[in-house]
């Protein structure tokens, strides 16, 4: 068979070429797209083809946007394209894969929690949305994802509206059902819940700043994720941890909880280390939540180092228990070890000796005794504290200690604290 002539097939080879170019990449022929200020963005969206970037000048710009196809829309780097939502329903609402806002300012949702109002409302088809380097300011929920994929927030401020009660406000970020979505780098403050999460899998959470806020961070149901490096600063709870399974909670950073700097409610099969929790009515409270491990955190500076009740198999050491007023709140007759491979944990009202050098105190450390179990269970009784029968048991059970009652016990206590990457961390802040 003859071969066609060598003009032939070089037009044939770059026909299709440009052919493969136009089908397998959307942004093939992708344009950038000046939008002047005042200009209708609904319509600019309608006129853009997939793929476009709509690059809008500083000036402000009507809300209520719905986008539905993949787009890049970007503001100068000064944030001062301020998109305007009308008090009513989404300032932005995202419905196609792949879009971008970057360098904006989004302001004035609508109000109505029920509604899911939002500054940014991530839809479910809005897979692998980007959020990034935003100011979210002054919206019921700040970035709302919708049981959407992959979806990233990151470097954005987030401010809620300070007119409404704290139980009013929306979250700065609401995660439901958003697998494999993560929110990173972000400033989140003034709102209900800096992040809260239910029914998701698959996240990561990661070096986020929370202040003026309910709870940091507040997790429901939310399995198989990660919440790392982040730092709450006096909000009501650092990070609210309930029901959910094989979480890593690691490096974050609580100071000046009203409540508890970290709470384990029923969450399981979890690693809880390398946190710093400095001030709070409880540093952690353990309840109901079952095979953790805890280890290497810092608790420091609480009403109750930790609040432990409800709880089995967890393994529990290297960490620091400094200056809390009570290190440990057990209440119960059950003996538990809180060290693994002879390894325990910190305690600074500990007094004992190392004479062996080894780090490990040669006494076991007990943090509660009879007279504790009964000031729990009967607080009234604490008048009786400075009586002399109260000194009489304190006295018996420090020479017989067989008649303690059950509790924690750690046989291998530390004779110092760790000093972990996230310590020192807090020893920076400002």
């Amino acid at each position: 068979m003859k071969r066609p002539p060598l003009r032939l097939r070089l037009r044939h080879l770059v026909s299709g070429l440009l052919l493969a170019a136009i089908g397998g990449s959307g942004s093939a022929w992708a344009a950038t797209l000046a939008v002047p200020a005042g200009a209708s963005l609904q319509a600019a969206v309608a006129a853009a083809a997939p793929g476009d970037t709509l690059r809008l000048a500083p000036g402000d710009y009507p809300g209520n946007l719905v986008i539905d196809k993949p787009l890049t829309l970007e503001g100068p780097t000064g944030r001062d394209a301020r998109i305007l939502g009308e008090r009513k329903g989404r300032t932005i609402w995202i419905q196609a894969a792949d879009v971008t806002l970057r360098n904006l300012t989004v302001r004035h949702s609508g109000l109505s929690l029920p509604d899911m109002d939002a500054g940014i409302f991530l839809d479910k088809t809005a897979i692998r949305a980007h959020i990034t380097h935003n100011d979210i300011i002054d919206n019921s929920v700040g970035v709302y994802l919708w049981g959407v994929r992959d979806a990233l927030v990151e470097h954005n401020r987030i401010v809620g509206n300070t007119g409404l009660r704290v139980n009013e406000r929306g979250n700065g970020i609401t995660v439901w059902n958003a697998p494999g979505s993560k929110v990173l780098d972000n400033d989140i403050s003034e709102g209900r819940d800096g992040i809260f999460s239910n029914n998701s899998r698959e996240n990561v959470f990661s070096r986020n700043t929370f202040h003026k806020l309910r709870y940091a961070v507040h997790y429901m149901y939310t399995n198989d994720s990660e919440v790392s490096d982040n730092v709450s600063l006096g909000n009501d709870i650092g990070y609210a941890i309930m029901f959910s399974r094989r979480l890593t909670v690691r490096d974050n950073i609580a100071t000046h909880s009203a409540h508890q700097g970290l709470m384990l409610n029923a969450t399981d099969d979890s690693i809880i280390d390398g946190n710093v929790i400095v001030g709070a009515e409880k540093c952690v409270f353990v309840y109901n939540a079952n095979l953790n491990e805890l280890a290497d955190n810092r608790f420091q500076d609480c009403e109750t180092g930790v609040h432990y009740t409800g709880s089995e198999g967890n393994r529990i050491f290297g960490n620091a228990f400094v200056g809390n007023q009570n290190q440990v709140k057990y209440v119960g007759t059950r003996y538990l070890e809180w060290l693994a491979q002879g390894r325990g944990n910190y305690w600074s009202d500990l007094s004992a000796f190392d004479l062996d050098g080894d780090g490990i105190g040669d006494t076991a450390y007990r943090p509660n005794g009879l007279i504790d179990q009964v000031i729990w269970r009967a607080p009234n009784a604490r008048l009786l504290l400075n009586s002399p029968a109260v000194a009489i048991v304190r006295w018996a059970q420090s020479q017989f200690p067989a008649i303690l009652p059950g509790g924690v016990i750690d046989s291998a206590p530390l004779m110092a604290p760790t000093d972990t990457p996230t310590w020192q961390k807090y020893e920076a802040l400002p």
